[in-house]
């Protein structure tokens, strides 16, 4: 069951005296922890994942030397956006390259990015996953047909879902999915802290990502993480990340309308607001 949504209010302190875990990247912690704080939240920063450069730049580099033979652009996240360009100006290429292709960002701050590199952005799907990708592009397109014999190109995580690029293969196009970074499990991350925090009287943990999911779990060398999170409320920002979570054996209570995080911070508010106003 997922909440009910309302937008946030500099007077709403409906997470006062709530303590949050949100797992996000330590350098993009910052503004979701602003968010939920301005609720009144009390976050606890414990980082499931970590951004670093894929196991070789190989296939990436190739593929930007290469641009002229690509019809399209794919971004699936601001990740992928920052990594590909500081390859790409490091490597003595002009962002004006792209120019002459179609570019499609997945997500607001994805395009948001984009625009603050000076980066035309053609589609920005409004589900923010890969199936709304496919759709929006098809519709620009004019239709599926017309994807036969177009070259697309994906920079992205090294692991990640495989819908989209089967999508359009099987629409005729040809798609190259190039490891531009890679997620890991922090080195420093402490998994007795963690312990002692979720045990200490956590309330709620954000999870943005599967990743941060899947880390969790390894961490703890388990496939069910109902144990370890009993009693907390467990917050994801989509339906794919939630997807995951319940494979790991927990309950998601907490799923915003759109997958964004300033959304996630609003519906995890939201959330505890209605506990309130039924207790």
């Amino acid at each position: 069951m997922t909440t009910s949504f309302r937008p946030s209010s500099s007077f709403d302190k409906s997470l006062a005296q709530r303590t949050v875990i949100i797992t996000r990247a330590q350098a993009q912690a910052e503004d979701f922890a602003a968010a939920l704080e301005r609720y009144g939240a009390r976050v606890l920063v414990c980082p499931m994942i970590e951004i670093t450069d894929p196991e070789s730049y190989q296939p990436l580099d190739d593929a930007i030397d290469h641009l002229y033979g690509y019809d399209w652009l794919i971004f699936t996240s601001v990740n992928g956006v920052d990594y590909f360009f500081r390859r790409l100006t490091s490597r003595n290429h002009e962002i004006t390259e792209l120019d002459d292709l179609r570019v499609c960002a997945i997500g607001e701050a994805t395009a948001e990015r984009l625009c603050e590199l000076h980066v035309h952005v053609d589609v920005v799907p409004e589900v923010f996953k890969a199936e709304g990708a496919f759709a929006a592009i098809e519709r620009f397109l004019g239709g599926r047909a017309t994807m036969e014999g177009l070259n697309f190109l994906i920079p992205r995580a090294a692991v990640a879902r495989d819908f989209l690029p089967q999508a359009l293969q099987s629409a005729g196009a040809r798609v190259d999915v190039v490891p531009t970074y890679r997620t890991v499990i922090p080195s420093d991350v402490d998994r007795r802290r963690l312990s002692t925090l979720v045990a200490g009287g956590a309330d709620c943990i954000a999870f943005t990502s599967s990743s941060t999911v899947r880390n969790l779990a390894q961490l703890f060398d388990t496939q069910d993480l109902s144990e370890l999170l009993s009693g907390v409320a467990v917050a994801c920002i989509g339906e794919v990340t939630a997807k995951t979570a319940t494979e790991f054996g927990l309950t998601v209570s907490i799923e915003p309308p759109q997958y964004t995080i300033p959304a996630l911070a609003d519906a995890i508010a939201s959330y505890f607001r209605n506990l309130t106003e039924r207790g």
